[in-house]
């Protein structure tokens, strides 16, 4: 959805959770800064009733966000009618649930967007707002394991995948891709490498994703023009140092121009309009990063301040195991993603990447990286042993520019 053609940007603000397991801001377990964007990446609940998913919605909905962008994970198995159709007596023999009924607690609401395998156009039209606008697809699917909603086997990783659009700017999903924001102490990379090789193709600015609680943090994934499943394949990774760890400030990643370190690396535009949001902290206006956190220390870039880079990048050839992708992929099974026909015929068709193996479509090239965010607030997994029980992460800031509509 971001053109070239589009070239006023305004700051806007992500509020990124996922993996809330019935908690809330009410049960004290975080608290939800403020901003334009709200986005769930999934597992609202532990098992999908109709009573933990209405106290799910009613916070939601009272949170204070132009948008709302929720989707479920596989714990959320309710949502998921053919699975629970199937299965909903193993979890709710004692009380089955109507899947109906709890999928439409979110589709009726009337300010949350309800995500379901799917793409939808958001326009932030508020007057006081940054009146931005962004493309978001959002996905409850991860790699099966045991038995839970919204999985899949791994060869239907492909066929899954291939729907997300190559105009997408935000990308939602429960899982992480695979090697992004996906370490697990008992599975190791637990994401999915197909998600991954989608990505690649697709590179969106914002990767926002759950599932693997150990994974919470941020990474910022520069891409190369060969496939990321070809094996060794050199990809650069920023890894975020979370300046809220241990204190009471924000975990906050700045992307925007203003703060220095714009994702893509891009230039400030012909015309950037003056920001005007909300501090997430004290609710008072700002018009500058660097008022943001009054405390951060700075460094001159252009002439200009910007905060401490909160990134230190490394480039190194993937783990061994990233020739086995999760699904085939490779010239007996190419990945054709959704509209690639449409859009490779105004975008200038496919980019070979000197390999035998998949192509990047060429219009997506200007757009060199994406950020991988991985916003579990559960910081523990069950059975939740040691260290004093459960734990939470706080919600991931994301301050990024996006295209002004009007």
């Amino acid at each position: 959805m971001t053109s070239p053609e589009c070239k006023r940007t305004r700051r806007t603000r992500f509020v990124c959770i996922s993996d809330t397991h019935n908690t809330s801001p009410a049960t004290g377990a975080f608290k939800l800064p403020r901003g334009d964007v709200l986005v769930h990446a999934g597992d609202l609940t532990n098992q999908g009733t109709l009573s933990e998913l209405q106290r799910t919605v009613n916070w939601i909905e009272q949170a204070d966000f132009e948008a709302k962008i929720v989707i479920a994970g596989n714990h959320d198995i309710t949502l998921d009618a053919a699975f629970y159709q199937q299965h909903g007596l193993v979890f709710h023999n004692q009380n089955p649930q109507n899947s109906d009924e709890c999928i439409r607690l979110l589709r009726d609401s009337p300010s949350i967007t309800y995500l379901n395998h799917e793409s939808k156009e958001v326009k932030l039209t508020r007057p006081d707002g940054p009146r931005t606008c962004f493309k978001v697809f959002g996905s409850p699917y991860s790699p099966a394991r045991g038995l839970w909603a919204f999985s899949y086997l791994p060869g239907e990783a492909s066929s899954r995948w291939k729907n997300i659009p190559l105009d997408t700017d935000v990308v939602v999903t429960h899982t992480p891709p695979r090697f992004h924001c996906d370490e697990s102490k008992d599975h190791g990379a637990a994401g999915c490498d197909i998600l991954r090789h989608v990505l690649w193709q697709v590179r969106p600015q914002l990767a926002i994703c759950g599932h693997v609680h150990e994974g919470r943090g941020v990474q910022r994934v520069l891409w190369g023009s060969t496939s990321p499943t070809v094996k060794c394949e050199g990809i650069s990774t920023g890894h975020w140092t979370d300046p809220g760890a241990g204190n009471k400030k924000q975990s906050y990643v700045d992307l925007s121009i203003r703060g220095g370190e714009p994702i893509n690396g891009q230039d400030r535009p012909d015309e950037t309009v003056n920001d005007m949001q909300i501090d997430a902290d004290s609710g008072s206006r700002w018009r500058s990063s660097s008022q943001c956190r009054e405390d951060a220390p700075t460094y001159t870039t252009n002439g200009r301040e910007a905060r401490r880079s909160t990134f230190s990048w490394t480039t190194s050839p993937l783990p061994e195991a990233a020739d086995k992708p999760y699904g085939d992929i490779g010239p007996e099974a190419p990945l054709e993603l959704a509209g690639t026909e449409s859009a490779t015929h105004v975008q200038g068709g496919l980019l070979n990447s000197g390999h035998d193996g998949p192509k990047v479509p060429t219009g997506t090239l200007g757009r060199r990286e994406t950020c991988v965010i991985n916003a579990a607030i559960m910081a523990s997994s069950w059975p939740h042993q040691g260290g004093g029980g459960k734990r939470y992460n706080k919600p991931i800031v994301v301050d990024i520019d996006l295209p002004v509509w009007e």
